[in-house]
């Protein structure tokens, strides 16, 4: 399962929207996947915060290991503003050339590997200035049977693409244990926008070499929105098949009280167009080989790229 990089990240809205489908049966399954912090944070020494905003921290692993030895090969961080009443998305690139507290300075993606989402949410702090507290971690056991169960995602399949969609068609279906569930397998016979299945998605989601890392970040995150969507549309049955197959996958330190409370909120707030960031900015970034031992990665000017994420995240002020 690490070739499936990425797109766990799209099960954000069914692991934020789960709470609505009923409290005796939701708050069980959450319960499982609650992991209490014992960490007693220290206001003075937190990162940028505000109130009425909150900060979760998705991550994608890519493999079965959801506690640590795997990479965070997706990183994304959902903005719930109920001050203004939005949803943000940010997508952070995981080549992004970071100084790992205890390691040195390399990807992104391999803190979690190391020590897990207590180093990663470090790094959040000591590079980002940002202090996360909630996180949610998945693994990618679940992504094609969640996009199967909501009826599929709808996307803009660029014609660029389409050759690189088929050819990752046969790995993705050949995952399926049970491909009766499935039918036979389908390619794509056209680009445009058009709704596809989940191995189809997961096609869609690993397109590589037609364009760049940042145009796969952006496709992740049209998945994503499109997932938020289909799935705030469907009824209970759906909610609780969903959180059946996700919450096998998954590890957060949101309590199940605050996720169902989380998931009245997103509900509440309905955002039907979710702002959308990728970090580091384009014109302020410079990814390149630095080492044989470090491969490519994305150096970034902290100042200008801070100061636009950090206002995407919190406003003007």
């Amino acid at each position: 399962m690490k070739h499936f990089k990425r797109a766990a990240l799209i099960l954000i809205a069914i692991i934020l929207v789960i709470g609505i489908s009923g409290f005796g049966y939701v708050y069980s399954k959450l319960n499982k996947i609650y992991v209490k912090d014992d960490v007693v944070k220290n206001t003075e020494e937190q990162g940028t915060m505000v109130d009425g905003i909150t900060n979760i921290l998705l991550v994608g692993t890519d493999g079965e290991y959801v506690e640590k030895g795997n990479r965070s090969d997706g990183i994304m961080l959902v903005t719930i503003d109920t001050n203004n009443k939005d949803i943000k998305i940010s997508s952070i690139a995981r080549d992004t050339y970071v100084d790992i507290p205890g390691y040195s300075t390399e990807k992104l993606t391999h803190a979690y590997a190391y020590e897990g989402i207590d180093l990663l949410k470090e790094v959040f702090k000591e590079n980002f200035d940002l202090d996360i507290d909630k996180y949610i971690a998945v693994n990618f056991g679940s992504f094609m049977e969640i996009i199967d169960e909501i009826g599929g995602v709808v996307v803009d399949v660029p014609e660029s693409g389409l050759e690189s969609i088929n050819s990752n068609i046969d790995s993705c279906y050949n995952y399926y244990s049970n491909k009766d569930s499935v039918g036979e397998k389908e390619y794509l016979t056209q680009s445009g926008t058009q709704r596809l299945n989940g191995y189809q998605a997961l096609a869609f989601s690993r397109i590589r070499y037609t364009d760049s890392a940042f145009h796969r970040e952006a496709r992740h995150r049209e998945v994503a929105e499109s997932a938020y969507k289909e799935f705030a549309q469907k009824g209970i049955d759906t909610y609780k098949r969903c959180a059946e197959i996700v919450l096998n996958n998954t590890k957060t330190n949101i309590s199940p009280i605050e996720m169902m409370n989380l998931a009245y909120t997103v509900l509440k707030i309905n955002d039907k167009d979710i702002e959308q960031f990728q970090f580091p900015l384009e014109e302020y970034r410079n990814g390149h080989i630095i080492s044989k031992q470090k491969g490519w990665v994305l150096e970034w000017e902290k100042e200008p790229n801070l100061e636009a994420w950090h206002k995407f995240i919190f406003g003007e002020e």
